[in-house]
């Protein structure tokens, strides 16, 4: 089939993207066919059409313009759709005719002009759906920690080509009110196209699905190294691979020192148990193994461990008690899929009085001792050495996070 051929057959075809229906908020549904002449012909269904329908019309011209479109016949069905959303429609239905490196990205929000650390506190990310408008638009108000556009599993396969647009339209123009903007990939290798759409567009960490090998991370490493290479950004994105199998808890430790990049690691308990063979209870008896061997790995490391979701949106006294067990096995943060769950995450995160109280005594003791000059410091008959006074300073930094001491 020649050029001329594949032009006058994607001629033929309408290719649409975004969700219809009685319950979709702030999505449309785009029709496209490409014409040979004719100009641009929008036909726009919108209940707010007096109000919005020039703007509407005005950005479907500019978008189509770049991406080399000059003549087609569209059609919008509007359901409250905001702009960075329109745009990744239509942008979605035009590559599925007329591939190209052509691509329309809204600016940057002011807002979002934050960057990230590796060692900010992760005790809440809050999964989002990635082809989902509605649930992205207010997400920050719950003020989790991180916020995680998915990619995978939330996503079905023939919907993920429009995803990538949107969840990198929704990188630049959601405001997540200083949450740590996350993106879940695909399984590799359909992760790397994912990685293509999203990392120049200020994403600041990149969760590695089902990761089982060190070579993984690198290569997710690689391919980052080089995207922002290529777009001239000298910047770090973090990696947080999740081990979802056998195989990825043995080799926890390999996976976790596999890159300058990797700041945490998290555990996927439904495929986890699925791949052992048994069904995931309450009190996880059956994870225990895998969950302290991974905390361990991460220790060893030096980066954060992060638990699993808790599923049950609706009980919040079992969500307490898992963040209760969490927290003592040695995890730092978990996942959450409901924002309900953010503050009780929050506060079992939080250190207990006595944990302050202690965490004060350790630390006026090693100043006491720094400045009589003494190498060794002791609290009572104890000696303390370096490694608690440190995770007393980092106790004290969450007291003062949460307001449990006023910072002097």
């Amino acid at each position: 089939m020649n050029n001329q051929d594949k032009i006058n057959q994607s001629m033929e075809q309408i290719a649409t993207a975004g969700n219809r229906g009685e319950r979709i908020r702030s999505d449309c549904f785009v029709s496209l066919q490409l014409k040979s002449s004719g100009g641009i012909d929008i036909q726009l269904k919108s209940k707010v059409e007096s109000m919005f329908g020039k703007q509407i019309r005005l950005q479907v011209n500019e978008i189509l313009e770049k991406l080399d479109v000059p003549h087609a016949t569209i059609e919008i069905e509007d359901f409250g759709a905001l702009p960075f959303v329109i745009g990744a429609r239509v942008e979605a239905a035009v590559k599925k005719l007329k591939p190209s490196g052509l691509f329309w990205t809204p600016p940057l929000l002011s807002e979002n002009e934050y960057e990230t650390d590796r060692d900010r506190f992760r005790f809440s990310r809050l999964y989002l759906p990635g082809n989902s408008p509605s649930m992205m638009l207010n997400a920050g108000i719950h003020k989790p920690n991180g916020i995680i556009l998915d990619l995978e599993d939330s996503v079905s396969p023939e919907k993920k080509p429009e995803a990538r647009l949107l969840v990198r339209n929704a990188l630049l123009q959601v405001d997540f009110y200083g949450a740590e903007r996350m993106v879940r990939i695909n399984q590799l290798p359909l992760g790397l196209e994912d990685l293509e759409v999203v990392a120049p567009h200020y994403v600041h960490l990149i969760l590695i699905p089902k990761c089982e090998h060190a070579a993984q991370v690198k290569q997710v490493e690689e391919r980052l190294s080089s995207i922002l290479e290529r777009v001239n950004q000298e910047r770090e994105i973090y990696l947080m691979p999740i081990i979802e199998s056998c195989l990825g808890v043995e080799n926890a430790y390999e996976i976790a020192t596999a890159s300058h990049l990797v700041v945490s690691m998290a555990i996927g308990l439904e495929d986890y148990t699925a791949d052992l063979g048994v069904a995931r209870t309450a009190s996880g008896e059956e994870s225990l193994y895998a969950r302290t061997r991974m905390v361990n790995a991460c220790k060893a490391a030096g980066i954060q461990p992060i638990d699993s979701v808790y599923s049950d949106v609706a009980n919040m006294e079992g969500l307490k008690q898992n963040v209760i067990q969490s927290k003592a096995i040695g995890f730092e943060g978990m996942g959450c899929i409901h924002p309900r769950q953010v503050p009780v995450i929050h506060a079992g995160f939080a250190p207990g009085e006595s944990e302050v109280a202690k965490a004060e005594k350790i630390i006026k003791a090693f100043q006491k001792a720094e400045s009589k000059g003494l190498g060794v410091v002791s609290l009572g008959s104890k000696m303390i050495d370096l490694p608690v006074v440190k995770r007393a300073m980092k106790t004290m930094e969450l007291a003062y996070k949460f307001g449990l001491r006023d910072q002097q």
